[in-house]
């Protein structure tokens, strides 16, 4: 499939030259495995598309909701079905210290806070379908005052007198209690 044809509707909203280097980035995307770096992008995009090339399209700027919107709507839309607006928070594990945005944030895959970079994106789910469409995509970057508060409250954790250890189990002597009444609904 042509992907420049699919990218004619964004036309209006971007040059001809960000089109073109958008749709070979896409195409690079699309038959690369694992990471995705700017250094592989631009071995993946074959002509026109060198490392140089890659940096400047990733310094443009791009109205990327606009965009997402516009090709929602040309592309994907059905009038007859239901669309929700979900929100949710993605992390991505990154190693490194330069990266901007970098920093600690909770992974639910891990069940703790991994170093990585975090995104908040907005999402149309279709009902039918059962397919989520992002229409806006954010970076989360904290502040240094949410970084100190942070810090300040994982020392005070660490610095709180460890409780002395309790049997597992129900505690001796403890005696029953009756439970309060409840009155249930008729529903």
């Amino acid at each position: 499939m042509d992907i420049l044809a699919l990218f004619q509707c964004l036309r209006p909203h971007v040059t001809a030259t960000t089109l073109r280097q958008c749709s070979r980035r896409a195409l690079a995307l699309l038959v690369m495995s694992g990471r995705i770096t700017m250094l592989g992008l631009a071995r993946w995009a074959g002509e026109g598309g060198s490392y140089r090339t890659v940096q400047r399209f990733f310094a443009t700027v791009i109205p990327w909701a606009m965009l997402l919107w516009v090709f929602f709507r040309q592309h994907v839309y059905c009038p007859e079905d239901v669309y929700l607006l979900a929100g949710d928070e993605v992390v991505v594990t990154k190693a490194g210290k330069k990266t901007h945005g970098l920093d600690r944030f909770f992974a639910s895959l891990y069940g703790k806070p991994v170093p990585g970079l975090a995104f908040f994106m907005l999402s149309l789910v279709s009902t039918q379908q059962r397919r989520s469409f992002p229409i806006r995509v954010e970076q989360v970057v904290r502040s240094e005052a949410e970084k100190a508060a942070s810090q300040a409250k994982a020392d005070a954790k660490k610095q709180r007198p460890s409780t002395a250890k309790h049997r597992p189990g129900r505690p001796k002597g403890s005696k029953n209690t009756p439970k309060a009444d409840v009155t249930l609904t008729p529903e």
